[in-house]
């Protein structure tokens, strides 16, 4: 069995060649790591390195930008300027962006170094829309060394790809409450009663996210119309991006009085991550993502996320051994402990008719 990491790095440099350039991995750590102890030596000793070699990696960056990324205060302690604070968050955006298209690709990239082996193993495949407990669901597995084949998809192709056997698990949500009978007919040409089967993941908060404070007093989604707001979407075809197209018409509004709803961002922590640079004033999305971008989350419904999988693979091993895994402890604990999220039927499988998916 592989394991592959791909994970985002990011180079800056002069344009002139100036300066060297500076790779962003370890600047960002000690950066981060400033900001959280308050000084330039207590960082470098949390991150193992010598007070000049930390030195070393902050001159060799202000020299890059020709401006200072600390600024020195009372006695031994640092603080960071706004450049360095930026940098951060342009850090914290690629990940959000990448991250989970990177964690995609890498177990795609397993699965295919996989079946090149004389006896390829039978390896459970799952196309899901990105989500926190989808992500913790992947790395429990892998610490369990439980093979499992994960692709991010929006949940209309998650379902439809399931329909059509490229994979044995879609990931896919519904909103609980006045929009789900129309959320879930959007499913039914894909989940068939006698065929398919649910597992519960979570339920979850969704709302809109503004800039720490609500600087720009955004009450709720009759505020979208506003001219002087920035709305950042999902991408067509998300589960996400119909909920914000269910909200706008129950508002009696259209997308083209939204300032911004053709700009999309493929996850929830994308669109944190945008609203947290500036970029954009509003957007929608899980709790979760605004509390870990510390933006100011205004709850507007909770949402259920299913696994649906095909009835006939119920007595699978490994699909027997991933529900064993999302009814433990451990995991149902983690998914309770993420903002805005709930936990009390994790792992617990129906049928699409006892969900209320069918009429």
């Amino acid at each position: 069995m592989f394991r592959i990491r791909i994970t985002p790095r990011w180079e800056l440099e002069r344009v002139d060649g100036a300066a060297p350039q500076a790779d962003t991995t370890a600047l960002i750590a000690l950066l981060a790591a400033i900001a959280e102890t308050g000084a330039i030596a207590e960082a470098a000793r949390a991150l193992g390195l010598s007070y000049r070699n930390a030195w070393g990696q902050v001159k060799q960056a202000e020299a890059l930008f020709g401006q200072p990324l600390l600024v020195a205060g009372r006695g031994r302690g640092s603080t960071l300027t706004p450049l360095a604070e930026k940098l951060i968050w342009a850090d914290k955006r690629v990940a959000a962006r990448l991250s989970p298209l990177l964690q995609s690709l890498a177990s795609e990239l397993e699965g295919e170094l996989e079946r090149t082996l004389p006896a390829p193993p039978r390896v459970l495949r799952l196309h899901a829309s990105h989500g926190f407990a989808v992500a913790a669901l992947l790395e429990e597995l892998q610490a369990q060394q439980l093979p499992l084949e994960l692709r991010y998809r929006n949940s209309f192709e998650s379902v439809a790809a399931l329909a059509h056997g490229e994979c044995e698990l879609a990931g896919f949500h519904v909103p609980i409450g006045e929009f789900e009978a129309a959320a879930a007919e959007r499913y039914r040409s894909w989940l068939q009663p006698e065929k398919h089967r649910l597992v519960h993941l979570a339920v979850r908060t969704q709302g809109l996210f503004a800039a720490p404070g609500n600087p720009r007093r955004i009450g709720g989604v009759e505020d979208l119309k506003r001219p002087d707001l920035r709305f950042v979407n999902r991408p067509t075809g998300s589960g996400t991006r119909l909920l914000t197209e269910l909200l706008l018409a129950r508002h009696g509004l259209s997308p083209r009085q939204v300032n911004g709803f053709d700009n999309a961002e493929f996850t929830h922590a994308a669109v944190a991550a945008f609203i947290a640079s500036g970029m954009a004033d509003v957007g929608l999305g899980v709790q979760t993502a605004a509390q870990r971008f510390g933006l100011h989350f205004i709850p507007l419904l909770r949402e259920r996320y299913f696994l649906a999988f095909n009835a006939a693979d119920e007595a699978r091993p490994d699909l027997r051994a991933l529900l064993a895994l999302m009814r433990s402890v451990p995991y149902r604990s983690r998914v309770a402990a993420l903002p805005g999220y709930e936990a009390a039927h994790t792992g617990e499988v129906c049928g699409v008719r006892e969900a209320g998916l069918v009429g």
